[in-house]
């Protein structure tokens, strides 16, 4: 974990560029430049925080892409987020506990760090940006619920196809990902069998299935959909990301 020597400025943030993410409006954005605890960079599979850390700030997901997990007792692990620029980390659990989940970068990753401790002051002092927090809390939260429909009622092609079109859809959202459909994303068949609750055989011959029909096309540093619209219906998938998210 890097400390970055020339953060953005807030009136600058990276994040505003992207027309399906809604960015904090002149007032808002100097109150947070005082809220802005600075910048910190992370590797590709390096953790910004491991389950059981008592975590002392918040972060909001400038560059890259990050996994949220959690880690059972016998060592196994459930991948239960994929986050993409604009997402807040660091608000799953009581402020007090202990996290219950990890972190780690799946590709390089910038990140805006604020202190958890002025969150009150932030919610206090800007109503409006408290309730986007709540917003962005409640589209966790109908992620985890799309999650737990992907395992319990779609078979295998479904799940991994859902799987490729939503993670497409958030790409496209946040500039990662263009209408060629085709995403730079170096996941690991493992990743995707401990995300979907599949076996590493069953997930393999699942993405060679989909791939044969051509409906995603899984490569070792790529996916790629050639017809979204026609993977978003056999996937039954309909994007919630039409209309932008906010960020802090």
């Amino acid at each position: 974990m890097i400390e970055v020597d020339n953060p953005y400025v807030c009136e600058d943030c990276p994040l505003a560029r992207h027309e399906r993410l809604h960015a904090p409006n002149s007032r808002q954005r100097a109150f947070l430049e005082t809220f802005k605890h600075g910048e910190i960079q992370i590797s590709k599979g390096e953790l910004l925080f491991g389950q059981g850390d008592h975590a002392a700030h918040l972060f909001t997901l400038l560059e890259g892409i990050l996994l949220r997990y959690r880690t059972l007792q016998d060592g196994r692990r459930q991948i239960v987020n994929v986050m993409f620029p604009g997402e807040l980390i660091g608000l799953h659990g009581a402020f007090e506990e202990p996290l219950d989940h990890s972190v780690e970068a799946l590709r390089p990753a910038r990140l805006c760090v604020f202190q958890r401790s002025r969150f009150t002051e932030l919610v206090s002092e800007n109503p409006r940006l408290g309730y986007d927090v709540i917003w962005l809390a409640a589209k966790e939260g109908t992620s985890l619920e799309q999650h737990l429909v992907s395992l319990g009622q779609r078979n295998a092609k479904e799940r991994v196809a859902y799987l490729a079109v939503w993670l497409m859809d958030r790409a496209r959202a946040t500039g990662l990902a263009d209408r060629s459909n085709r995403l730079d994303f170096a996941i690991t068949q493992t990743q995707i069998s401990d995300m979907l609750g599949l076996s590493l055989v069953h997930t393999n011959r699942t993405i060679r299935a989909l791939d044969q029909e051509g409906i995603v096309i899984w490569r070792a540093k790529e996916i790629d959909i050639p017809n979204f619209d026609r993977a978003a219906k056999f996937a039954d998938y309909e994007s919630s990301e039409m209309h932008g998210r906010p960020f802090i």
